[in-house]
């Protein structure tokens, strides 16, 4: 049986000419269990970066940290360096509610509040008094669906309930909500694992759109999603960051001999 260990394998980490997020051996625990193990990572700005591995392996924990999810776990404890445009995220003192409105999050499932398709998206900017007006707020709700490639399809029925759209839909309004406080970085944990194949092209559409503009983060199971809509990829495994590169590079010429086997289907 291949010798699977860890131990002899040590991660590459190219530098990120301009780094929106840095990541220096952060480590996260939850109680006795150790999670995240030493991760080390740089995610450039305005571009798309993936997480990628096998079930289990500190994907979404890591992604959760980088929004501060993790501290709503009360045996969760993170340790490390972790940097948003040189700012350390886990200073005393920091709001982590004004960390998550320019970190914005996109879930597995869509999570449509249960208010109308108007409100779902103007409920963020309302919070954080980001228009004065209705004028203004109309405008930002249009901006925010136009972005998310959905004002078309909804812009007759603003009043109807969020949870009335198809499940495509509802995604897609998703990410409109957590664009519509115009965050920096949009965190995506399987945006796309519960939607059937025209929704998901859909979405990969809108995510290549984005990150013009934003810092994307995504996690996938799927390969060949990371392959299509990243420009960097981080193979995680049982805690730790294997590898981590140019997309192209890890999917056709990776370093490691984990990756190569993950990404050749010999264990997943």
């Amino acid at each position: 049986m291949q010798n699977l260990a860890l131990e002899t394998v040590a991660p590459v980490v190219e530098s990120v000419p301009v780094p929106k997020i840095t990541a220096k051996d952060v480590n996260v625990h939850y109680g006795e269990k150790h999670a995240i193990k030493d991760v080390s990572v740089d995610i450039p700005a305005k571009g798309v970066m993936s997480f990628i591995g096998p079930s289990g392996c500190g994907k979404s924990t890591f992604l959760r940290c980088i929004n501060r999810m993790n501290d709503t776990i009360p045996i969760c404890r993170v340790t490390g360096d972790l940097r948003i445009d040189g700012r350390d995220i886990y200073e005393p003192g920091l709001d982590p509610v004004l960390l998550r409105a320019r970190v914005g999050m996109v879930f597995q499932k869509p999570n449509p509040f249960p208010k109308s398709i108007y409100e779902n998206v103007a409920y963020g900017p309302r919070l954080h008094g980001l228009a004065s007006n209705k004028v203004e707020m109309d405008e930002l709700v249009e901006w925010a669906l136009r972005r998310a490639g959905l004002f078309e399809e909804v812009k007759d029925r603003l009043k109807d309930s969020g949870t009335s759209l198809s499940g495509g839909q509802q995604q897609r309004l998703c990410i409109a909500r957590a664009i519509s406080v115009r965050p920096e970085v949009i965190l995506m944990d399987e945006p796309c694992s519960a939607l059937d194949p025209i929704a998901t092209a859909k979405i990969e559409e809108l995510i290549d759109e984005l990150r013009a503009n934003f810092t994307i983060v995504i996690v996938t199971h799927s390969m060949q999603q990371a392959a299509r809509v990243s420009q960097r990829t981080a193979f995680f495994h049982l805690g730790k960051v294997i590898e981590e590169g140019v997309t192209d590079q890890i999917f056709m010429n990776p370093r490691h001999e984990l990756t190569r086997n993950y990404i050749t289907g010999r264990f997943g």
